[in-house]
């Protein structure tokens, strides 16, 4: 049983126990209805009080239960909330913590409600493409007022309990009690008082209005169709609301149910619930029990200050963990804390940060140039050029400094960490930490396993991405990892459209018009054309049969770098970011296929498509057939986080799926038969044959 009922005298106490969130399981369902029974037939109680036991009344439903038959069994959160509503004795929620979700759609089917300050009160189902199923829709609008309670439901974002609680004629709670610890105290207090009051008050008999009606309705229909056009929900939300002021209250939760049950059936929400889930098992490691124990990181250390060493010690700094940070040249460590005092302030003047946070965290950073300096660090993460020889330097002397038990971190984005590990003696200690820029607002963190990588390295590793906000996804050692493996794939293949008649800016088009935040000409372009350069020219050694344009490296020989050249696949003006279409550009391009006796033919915006997102696809199933990945959601998890994937579509692992693996292969076999692009790389990868013959998905 996850909910338990005990007697202080005249009151009984359901008590939900379900951690870490008191989910609203089967289970925690049952035990709060046999607790109302329980209740019901007890002549000596007089009332009810329902409130969570630890850090939370409710988060709402139990996540583990998605997607199973547990997740509608009844009593299902409705019948719950039916029969709190006809208790016949008064039922009070007594709130404290996080009331989100289900949880706070059960304290809304309370008779009254008292909660302990700095309460987080929230209905995140738009989140997961969804709205409240269970009456949030017809009952919060009616105890917050339609503005606010619309507001928190389209944005799905905690309001505090205080912020609530002095809303003028807010219904919401009966009284705000002095502290969480006299929560249950002054809850009893409360249930005696009103013990006798009858009728028994229910939030459905409260009327839901709005003076501008209908066209109040319209305004944020507008307002919401501008800020979220790629997700049916948020729209979906308004109807709903408005639903409460114009339907009777049954009529309106009908309605309700019918918008939520169609939802459910999206794929923007199929989408977002499984990016949901992928977020939460990304953490989990199939070897690293979770009671693994963690090693102690109180102090950080950082070599080098550019743009990534700066980037990766702000994450910190904002952590609260004081940093160290060493450079060979003092002007080096001046450019960077420079940058780093300009980031903070820029956010300070837009009001994003406080001048006392400012300073407080200004004041955990330290600077260095000697290697000895870094002897009492618990992590050293480097950040230092891409080079396997600059690397080597980096990590003897590390070796040779840092106590016993430091972890040592290379942020590289595609070399061997196992050779990085072996330039040390304590090969267990090493680990990637491949940050993405800028460091300080990516979220993504890919974390390289080495062969030697210690269990508790790993686990001390995914707590501290936590703590720094970031998600972090777990790879093996390959080149590239699990992102940029892929994109090389993906880069390929915008390298062979440009041969066969697209302009670059017509496959960035397309693509973001699919969704990606930015094409791959752009992306170049902002990451820097010579980057990819020097990682062909290696390709070119390498694996001299592999297939690529040759337009990138003629970009590159024009001097057209990116952004920072002022020049790249698009022109730029100074101090813009602008990418205008650009004549030298399309000369190079045009030249080079007459070089090749190319005629150009028209491609669709859609082959565009399939061939970029499906060359993800089919790089990500060698990934994980190899173990480099070690479940399709991690992917997906990547290229949202890191890659600027359309979040509503899930991933590319998820896309494939929703598409149909089997018409992904299809179009693959279209693809071989192309004679300019790359026969080879367009045989499915074993495991995705093998999903699409069987009629199975990756996720």
């Amino acid at each position: 049983m996850t909910a338990e009922t005990t007697l202080h005298g005249d009151v009984a106490v359901i008590t939900l126990n379900n951690p870490p969130v008191n989910g609203l399981g089967h289970a925690t369902r049952v035990g709060i209805t046999d607790g109302l029974a329980l209740a019901a037939a007890d002549p000596n109680v007089k009332a009810i009080v329902i409130t969570g036991a630890g850090k939370a009344f409710s988060g709402g439903a139990d996540i583990r239960e998605f997607g199973t038959a547990k997740a509608l069994a009844e009593p299902n959160l409705l019948s719950v909330i039916l029969a709190v509503e006809q208790s016949p004795k008064p039922v009070v929620a007594a709130i404290h913590s996080v009331v989100m979700g289900g949880g706070l759609e059960l304290a809304l089917g309370c008779h009254y409600r008292v909660v302990a300050p700095g309460c987080n009160v929230a209905l995140p189902e738009v989140k997961l493409g969804l709205i409240p199923g269970a009456g949030g829709t017809q009952r919060l609008p009616r105890v917050v007022g339609v503005e606010t309670g619309l507001n928190m439901i389209v944005s799905g974002e905690p309001v505090k309990s205080e912020l609530l609680a002095s809303l003028p004629g807010q219904k919401l709670f009966d009284e705000v009690v002095g502290s969480p610890e006299t929560l249950l105290q002054d809850a009893l207090a409360f249930a005696r008082k009103i013990a006798d009051v009858r009728p028994l008050p229910l939030v459905r008999n409260l009327k839901a209005a709005h003076p501008q009606g209908d066209a109040y309705f319209q305004f944020a229909r507008n307002m919401v169709k501008g800020m979220a056009k790629n997700l049916p929900a948020p729209l979906k939300c308004v109807d709903a609301v408005e639903a409460a002021t114009k339907k009777k209250f049954d009529e309106g939760m009908a309605f309700e149910r019918e918008i939520f049950t169609n939802l459910m059936f999206t794929p923007e929400s199929r989408a977002l619930r499984h990016l949901f889930m992928a977020e939460r098992a990304a953490s989990k490691i199939p070897d690293v029990p979770d009671d693994t124990p963690k090693r102690e990181i109180k102090s950080v250390g950082i070599i080098g200050a550019g743009t990534m060493g700066g980037g990766i010690a702000m994450n910190f700094l904002n952590a609260g963990l004081p940093v160290k940070m060493l450079e060979m040249k003092q002007e080096a460590l001046d450019r960077g804390v420079a940058t780093i005092r300009k980031n903070y302030e820029a956010q300070v003047k837009k009001g994003k940060l406080k001048q006392d946070k400012y300073d407080q965290r200004m004041a955990l950073l330290s600077t260095t140039l000697s290697y000895d300096d870094l002897k009492d660090v618990d992590i050293v993460i480097e950040a230092v050029f891409e080079e396997l020889g600059v690397k080597e330097k980096v990590f003897k002397e590390l070796d040779r400094v840092c106590k016993p038990g430091a972890i040592l971190a290379s942020n590289t984005s595609t070399l061997d960490v196992n050779l990085i590990a072996n330039f040390t003696k304590r090969p267990q200690d090493v680990v990637g930490t491949h940050f993405f820029s800028p460091a300080n607002v990516m979220k993504l963190l890919e974390v390289v396993r080495g062969a030697a990588t210690a269990k508790d390295v790993l686990a001390t590793i995914m707590a501290l991405a936590k703590k720094i906000k970031k998600t972090a996804v777990v790879s093996g050692v390959c080149d590239g990892f699990i992102g940029n493996r892929m994109i090389e794939q993906y880069s390929r293949q915008a390298g062979f459209l440009l041969e066969e008649g697209c302009t670059p800016a017509q496959v960035d088009k397309a693509v973001e018009k699919f969704g990606f935040a930015m094409g791959p000409f752009r992306m170049g372009d902002l990451a820097g054309n010579d980057i990819g350069w020097a990682i062909r020219k290696r390709r070119y050694v390498e694996k001299p049969d592999l297939k690529y344009s040759k337009t990138a490296d003629l970009l590159c020989e024009m001097g057209r770098y990116g952004q920072k050249t002022g020049a790249g696949w698009y022109d730029y003006q100074a101090g813009k970011r602008d990418a205008i279409p650009s004549k030298a550009v399309t000369d190079m391009i045009e030249q080079h296929r007459k070089d090749r006796g190319i005629t150009p033919r028209q491609v669709s915006d859609d082959e565009i498509v399939q061939r970029l997102v499906y060359s993800l696809v089919n790089e990500a199933a060698h990934i994980l057939q190899e173990g480099i990945a070690s479940k399709a959601g991690d992917i997906d998890m990547v290229y949202i986080t890191g890659y600027g994937f359309p979040f509503w579509r899930g991933g590319p692992m998820l896309y494939a799926d929703e598409v149909g693996l089997f018409n992904v292969v299809q179009a693959m076999k279209r693809f071989a038969l192309n004679p300019l692009d790359d026969a080879a790389f367009w045989q499915p990868a074993p495991l995705l044959a093998k999903l699409a013959a069987e009629g199975k998905t990756f996720n």
